[in-house]
């Protein structure tokens, strides 16, 4: 039998999907994306599915935007869900037009906080891991904020790329404005919580985010990187293990 999802509605595996498509396709990527939001909800074993343009991860404005990287992240109550999607209508649509692709199986280790009013990662029960990891944050801005918002993300943008650790970035949204996030992989869990908790840029803008009260809706979630096949602007994302996070 296939492992499942647990009681707290913790999906048994997450997949993220992106597409890399011609500029002569985009108009078809975009029409996928209005026709793909149901028949995606509807597949067996979904638990939670969204639809999402992509871009720089630098600034989180418009000029971010990749009209030609197109997303599709889905949650799935058993193993078995990522190859049904991969024999599903939807992979084959997105497949006829793609001159790229990317896929990431994950398995939720922690998240805190709601995506449209909902806890897609349920509350997992936090394991040892020591490969590779993943993580999502997501963050409804208050229109009132986005200026301070804006001035605030670059820097971050560059600690990030600068520091040690991290092996694939992307912006993620569901608009252009307002509805922001982004998806990382790291190699290990060392790594990403140097990231978060002691270089200077990514504290200061914690920090801000409590005093300004930025969001009206945010989740973090972290992940155990399964497998991670394919490429994104020309360039493997398989994700390297980092060896001193690896006992013995």
């Amino acid at each position: 039998m296939s492992p499942t999802a647990g009681p707290d509605d913790t999906p048994a595996v997450v997949s993220l999907h992106v597409w890399g498509v011609a500029p002569r396709h985009v108009p078809t990527a975009v029409a996928h994306m209005a026709r793909h939001r149901r028949p995606a909800r509807a597949l067996p074993g979904v638990t939670f599915a969204k639809l999402l343009g992509t871009g720089a991860a630098r600034t989180f404005t418009p000029r971010d935007a990749d009209a030609r990287h197109w997303a599709m992240l889905l949650c799935w109550s058993d193993v078995d869900g990522p190859q049904r999607f991969a024999d599903s209508p939807i992979a084959a649509a997105w497949a006829d037009i793609a001159e790229e692709s990317a896929t990431w199986l994950l398995r939720p280790m922690t998240s805190t906080g709601r995506w449209a009013g909902r806890a897609p990662f349920g509350d997992p029960v936090p394991v040892r891991w020591d490969g590779p990891v993943a993580a999502i944050t997501r963050g409804r801005i208050r229109p009132s904020q986005w200026p301070a918002f804006w001035a605030a993300v670059p820097p971050v943008a560059l600690d990030v790329r600068d520091g040690g650790g991290m092996t694939f970035a992307l912006g993620i949204g569901e608009a252009p404005l307002g509805l922001q996030g982004t998806f990382s992989t790291w190699t290990g869990n060392r790594a990403l919580r140097a990231f978060a908790y002691q270089r200077g840029p990514h504290r200061a803008v914690m920090a801000q985010t409590r005093q300004r009260d930025w969001y009206s809706e945010e989740l973090f979630a972290r992940f155990a990187v399964l497998s991670a096949e394919g490429s994104h602007a020309g360039q493997p994302v398989a994700a390297v293990p980092d060896p001193s996070e690896r006992p013995g």
